[in-house]
């Protein structure tokens, strides 16, 4: 087993459940009003906005979740392929592009960037090794 894309699958894991989890609580918990969707933008966001907003946020940690379960199978992999290969280097590479974002974007306030940016080397590494 390759332990450099089973860490990096386990770290996409926990990647995601702490967005989710903190994107609840800290985002998401004060836009309810009753209901099991957040609605209440004040006079920023018209409703229709959040409901996308909040979609948008798990739709982000349902892909992490895909990308942690594939690199889990690739991580089981004994032989190594070019499709084997084409798939590490498209992971590494979102995580690398999510990551320089989110520390642009967030003007490095946000710590996210620290676990994609963990994630895309650990790939990396995986696939070297």
């Amino acid at each position: 087993m390759n332990g450099y894309l089973l860490s990096a699958s386990v770290l996409a894991f926990v990647v995601g459940l702490v967005h989710t989890v903190l994107g609840e609580i800290l985002i998401f918990r004060k836009m309810r009003r009753d209901g099991f969707i957040p609605t209440d933008g004040g006079n920023v966001l018209r409703e229709s906005n959040v409901r996308i907003l909040w979609a948008s946020w798990h739709v982000l940690t349902v892909f992490g979740w895909g990308m942690a379960i594939l690199l889990l199978w690739l991580a089981q992999q004994s032989l190594v392929s070019g499709t084997f290969r084409v798939l590490e280097y498209t992971v590494a590479a979102s995580m690398l592009v999510g990551a320089v974002l989110i520390l642009i974007g967030t003007k490095a306030k946000h710590p996210g960037w620290v676990g994609l940016l963990g994630v895309a080397v650990l790939v990396w590494f995986g696939g070297t090794h």
